[in-house]
């Protein structure tokens, strides 16, 4: 009797000790560069899979100092003062205002234009941002956060964290590549100690998936210019310094799985009444209609089972003054033209109601 105790308290150990091994893996460390604050923060930051050890900022669809303001805003309504963040470039390498407005002359006029928006060409459902200057005051609707940045450049503070976690830090990047390529100047090795890079920007060939009026203004954008994409187009020469910089691994996701999701009234809603109180009466506040270009890149790096078409291509961005200025650039293996480029992992389609589904139930850990 005791040898067959023995027996099944052994085979008891060995079951349980693949779920304690399981239980003590720790979190992903995650560094997040973006210009601004929104719901791919929140998901990061609610995510017990992930620890986010920093936020970087940088100009994109706002000026960087407006979308540090932000960023420290919205970690106090997360609840998440823990969290550093470190302001990053106000401008992009090259490319500027007038560099833009020039080109427009010559090649026709953008969508959108980020930090340097004024107006939409053609009557669309979605808001126009107020027009800022990158050193203007700023007064947030949701109101001005206590919390202070770090006194260190977003760059060194890249640098910092790769080499303090060699190997373990995943940065999320959805805006303009402009801190990642002068951290890569700065220091050859940066990219090559970050444990991956999960960046959203490029374009292939997005077509309109879905029938409503905001889609279809959306899709205008890549009906005669499939290849552009905002943030690669606002800083061309970053993207195409961090596309050919040696990182360990690399996950693209363009612009391609956007247009088959959609931020609506209902998914804010749910979201908004899942989430703890502050937080909920942020999300509400937020405007429906957007394709969820950010929110896919967070869910990915999650629940990489959303992911329903992908491939692997070398990519590059096109940092010539002409008119493909920012265009992405692709190659399937043997036709790169061997430059440095890297091959990435590009997602091409996801499951949106999946991901829809991961965002209500992340926002609800905001209550525990």
């Amino acid at each position: 009797m005791a040898r067959l105790l023995r027996a099944a308290l052994t085979a008891l150990l060995l079951l349980a000790a693949p779920i304690a091994a399981h239980a003590q893996e720790p979190r992903r460390k995650v560094i997040i560069d973006d210009e601004g604050f929104a719901l791919m923060h929140l998901m990061l930051l609610e995510s017990d899979k992930v620890d986010v050890v920093g936020i970087t900022t940088v100009s994109g669809n706002t000026w960087a100092k407006r979308a540090t303001a932000m960023a420290l805003r919205g970690l106090e309504i997360a609840r998440r003062p823990d969290v550093p963040v470190a302001e990053g470039a106000t401008y992009p390498l090259l490319n500027s205002e007038v560099l833009t407005e020039r080109w427009e002359a010559l090649y026709g006029k953008l969508t959108w234009k980020g930090a340097w928006m004024k107006q939409w060409v053609e009557p669309t459902r979605q808001s126009t941002p107020a027009y800022h200057g990158p050193d203007d005051p700023v007064d947030l609707p949701w109101g001005n956060a206590k919390l202070k940045a770090s006194s260190e450049i977003a760059a060194n503070f890249l640098i910092r964290m790769v080499h303090k976690y060699p190997g373990q830090i995943t940065i999320v990047a959805c805006g303009p590549l402009t801190n990642l390529a002068l951290a890569q100047r700065l220091d050859p090795a940066f990219a090559s100690l970050a444990g991956e890079l999960v960046y959203m920007g490029g374009s292939l060939n997005p077509q309109q998936q879905l029938d409503n009026v905001s889609a279809a203004q959306f899709a205008r954008e890549y009906a005669n210019s499939p290849r552009r994409e905002f943030n690669a187009r606002f800083d061309p020469e970053a993207a195409s310094i961090v596309s050919r910089s040696p990182w360990r691994k690399i996950t693209v996701i363009p612009a391609d799985p956007s247009t088959g999701t959609q931020l609506t009234p209902e998914l804010v809603k749910a979201m908004s009444a899942a989430a703890a109180p502050e937080l909920g009466t942020f999300i509400a506040r937020m405007e429906p209609g957007f394709p969820m270009w950010d929110e896919i890149a967070a869910g990915v790096l999650l629940d990489p089972g959303m992911v329903s078409e992908a491939e692997d291509l070398y990519v590059d961005f096109n940092s010539q003054f002409g008119a493909g200025y920012g265009d992405m650039l692709s190659w399937r293996e043997g036709y790169q033209p061997g430059l440095g480029e890297r091959k990435a992992r590009v997602v091409r389609k996801i499951d949106a109601a999946r991901l829809d589904a991961l965002m209500v139930r992340l926002m609800a850990n905001s209550r525990k």
